[in-house]
């Protein structure tokens, strides 16, 4: 395994695929849709093999489910690539035109980005969600999934590469680091000369150690500990199904929330129905003194499926049915608390009050604010962006679910007829 020729050969194929056309790299993705349903038993059984081995390992059972492709999760990804294949292609797109009163016509024109690394943890529908984006903008993609996922992901890119070939491109478009040595990260990271953006999509541990070691630009985010707070104007049964659904619905995902903020005027009655609620639904719950003091009070005794809040519980990203409760004085002190803890994820208000939305919206600096809705939008394809390669956390360049757009640039443009530059 030579990572250096990895490089070399990803940067010479992203030169053959800028001047591909966006029907042919359309082609693409239509074809590796069909390749995926073809080569469901294969993926299948080789995921299978991945996620036995994966609980002898003794991984969590948020990291199983990461790992877990079903035929229903299958069919989904090969749905999204079609969708995708669909959608406006954002390179070439000519914008801010204008003439210059010596007569220079200038514009910008959206390019690709050029050659990404992208090192994930878990999860085999990252290889098949960055493929897809990156053919569809031009760009190329050198993939290092962890060792948990190396089976599911032999057979994926080979879908994707064979897709390429059977289309006129250049099958080093996306390329596989086959080999689980963590060395080869380091490799990775170092490769400045051929590579322009690197992704890290995992845990806190992964994030920190690219941005300490890269010699490449990193864009980071995927971590989140979200929050919804409730303030004294908010629908308290509408409130219910919003948190169920944020919290429920799919606990091991980074917008997943993790923390209930409620305003303390509501506080005696709203605990008690939420505790009541989810409890139905397995989840548990780590409350402040002040949120189990109000339990105490409404309900005569504190339930078992709660228990008290450690500080360090509110900087949990819990990725499971667990979720913090905590009562604040005040909209400033919610603000406060998710300015500490929040990871610049995904963070919303649930109120009747417009003056409330609009405080909270302008003060809460995160990736995605919410105005009465379920964090788990957070997501390329519900907000309309087709899938994501990842979900930055940061505010150079892309912020929040990077899809289409995101993964380009531009380069200005410039028609003369003949000019020269005076003085």
């Amino acid at each position: 395994m030579n990572v250096i020729e990895i490089g070399k050969r990803a940067r010479a194929a992203s030169r053959l695929l800028a001047r591909a056309t966006g029907q042919a790299r359309a082609g693409v993705l239509f074809a590796l849709a069909d390749h995926l349903v073809d080569a469901s038993d294969a993926i299948l059984e080789a995921n299978q093999i991945d996620v036995q081995q994966g609980r002898r390992d003794g991984l969590t059972p948020a990291m199983l489910d990461r790992l877990t492709i079903n035929p229903s999760r299958l069919a989904g990804m090969a749905a999204d690539l079609r969708s995708l294949a669909l959608l406006v292609d954002p390179v070439g797109e000519i914008f801010d035109e204008t003439v210059l009163p010596n007569g220079l016509q200038v514009h910008k024109q959206r390019v690709p980005l050029g050659v990404l690394g992208v090192i994930y943890e878990a999860r085999p529908n990252v290889t098949i969600d960055v493929a897809g984006l990156t053919i569809k903008t031009a760009n190329v993609a050198i993939l290092r999934g962890g060792s948990e996922t190396i089976n599911t992901n032999r057979v994926l890119v080979k879908q994707v590469q064979v897709a390429l070939s059977e289309n006129g491109l250049p099958p080093d478009a996306i390329q596989f680091v086959d080999d689980p040595d963590r060395g080869r990260v380091l490799e990775l990271l170092q490769l400045h000369e051929y590579v322009d953006m690197l992704i890290p999509r995992g845990g806190a541990g992964l994030h920190q150690y690219c941005r300490e070691n890269s010699r490449i630009p990193v864009i980071t985010g995927g971590i989140g500990v979200c929050h919804l707070y409730v303030d004294e104007t908010a629908d308290l049964e509408a409130a219910l199904t919003v948190i169920q659904n944020a919290k429920v619905q799919r606990p091991t995902v980074c917008n997943a929330l993790d923390t209930v903020l409620v305003h303390q005027e509501i506080a005696f009655e709203f605990l008690a129905q939420l505790v009541k609620y989810l409890e139905k639904d397995g989840v548990i719950f780590k409350a402040d003194p002040a949120a189990m003091e109000a339990l105490r009070l409404s309900r005569q005794d504190v339930p078992a499926s709660v228990s008290p809040a450690i500080e360090a519980d509110f900087n949990t990203e819990w990725l499971s049915l667990v979720l913090g409760l905590k009562v604040v004085a005040s909209m400033d002190e919610a603000i406060e608390h998710i300015a500490r803890h929040s990871t610049g994820h995904s963070d919303g208000i649930l109120t009747q009050d417009q003056e409330h939305a609009q405080q909270f919206v302008a003060e809460v600096d995160s990736a995605a604010v919410y105005v009465n809705a379920s964090t788990r939008f957070t997501d390329g394809a519900q907000l309309g962006l087709g899938a994501e390669v990842a979900i930055s956390t940061q505010r150079l360049h892309a912020r929040g679910p990077m899809g289409l757009r995101e993964l380009t640039t531009y380069k200005w443009v410039i028609h003369g007829e003949y000019h020269v530059r005076k003085g």
